[in-house]
């Protein structure tokens, strides 16, 4: 069997990152590909020559965009396989190249675990108010009081609201079923009997943000999610709740944010900002009750080579004549371009 041609797109520096050399092995033995050569850009006539012989474009983070200057040069191409969540944002016009047949894949699937597994662990600490404690602590050197200090704290029965039940939202909700929690569930696209599958009871937003001591935000960003979690509804967070942010930092009205967690009436965790990074003179650094981190809840580390082992068994799927496992829509994507 002719192998299919493929060409590496991406920050060079994160092809050694993603792939370990048994995936790189694996892509080699699947396609015919130059692990060697990755493309930073697609304007040097070098660039364009590969990518002109390309079926299958293998893609990841700061891959160069195909644009419409590019087209021309792109007829062999077959599928786009993404290392990381939405293959098309390599692409200038994604509609193009699905009305052409390209087929699509992306790794946001293997990028879920760790995003998930971040996600429980703050909510755990969250309900205790670890982290608070842990400043208090630290402040007075003394022990409290077990007994009479902590009323309403811990995680037996305490209510979580979990916003989206995308890719992420769901994989969070599989973490929680261990757990003696009641989970809300606020999504759209989903039915209440689809919600009580997934663990979790469906609720308007209103009411998951009024009844939830810690609401964790999975919803993409969308024109309809851009500033979604806005003053009125932090508003409705009980007193001492707190949100938790790896989605978007512009699902989130800023500005509102500020005002509430300045008060200290609530607390954040966020794993992501709008803008990203936040200006240096932003007051949410210097709050005690906002956990700021630098958009590591995804893949980071020895992490990365799952991403590059999911790459890896897509190209396998495609050269064998297999449908992808993780497919994406491009059409779709290009409907809904916001990411």
């Amino acid at each position: 069997m002719t192998r299919p041609r493929a060409v590496l797109a991406m920050n060079p520096r994160l092809v050694h990152a993603v792939f370990d050399e048994a995936a790189l092995a694996r892509l080699r033995r699947a396609a015919d590909i130059d692990t060697g050569q990755v493309l930073a850009e697609l304007d040097s006539a070098r660039s364009r020559d590969a990518l002109a012989g390309a079926e299958i474009l293998v893609a990841g983070w700061d891959a160069p965009v195909v644009r419409a200057e590019h087209l021309p040069g792109t007829e062999r191409l077959r599928a786009v396989v993404y290392a990381g969540g939405v293959a098309a944002t390599c692409l200038e016009d994604p509609a193009a190249f699905a009305a052409r047949g390209v087929v699509a894949a992306n790794a946001r699937a293997a990028n879920s675990g760790p995003v998930a597994e971040y996600t429980l662990a703050m909510i755990l600490l969250a309900n205790k108010r670890v982290l608070a404690e842990e400043r208090r602590y630290r402040a007075s050197r003394t022990l409290p009081d077990h007994f009479g200090a902590y009323a309403g704290r811990g995680n037996y029965r305490q209510t979580v609201g979990i916003v989206g039940a995308s890719t992420v939202g769901r994989a969070v909700l599989g973490l929680l079923r261990p757990f003696d929690l009641d989970v809300l569930l606020y999504d759209p696209t989903l039915t209440a009997e689809q919600a009580a599958a997934l663990g979790a009871r469906l609720v308007p937003l209103d009411e998951l943000m009024a009844h939830s001591r810690v609401v964790s935000l999975h919803q993409p960003l969308t024109p309809a999610t851009r500033g979604q979690i806005d003053a009125g509804r932090l508003a409705q967070m009980p007193d001492g709740a707190t949100l938790v942010n790896t989605a978007r930092g512009a699902v989130v009205d800023q500005d509102a944010l500020l005002a509430e967690v300045r008060t200290g009436r609530i607390d954040a965790v966020l794993d992501v900002t709008e803008p990203e990074p936040l200006d240096p003179g932003s007051e949410l650094w210097a709050l005690d009750n906002v956990v700021l981190t630098p958009h590591l809840a995804g893949s980071l580390g020895g992490e990365l080579h799952r991403i590059g082992d999911a790459v890896a068994d897509e190209v396998e799927r495609f050269a064998a004549g297999r449908p992808f496992a993780h497919p994406e829509d491009l059409a779709a994507s290009a409907r809904t371009r916001v990411w």
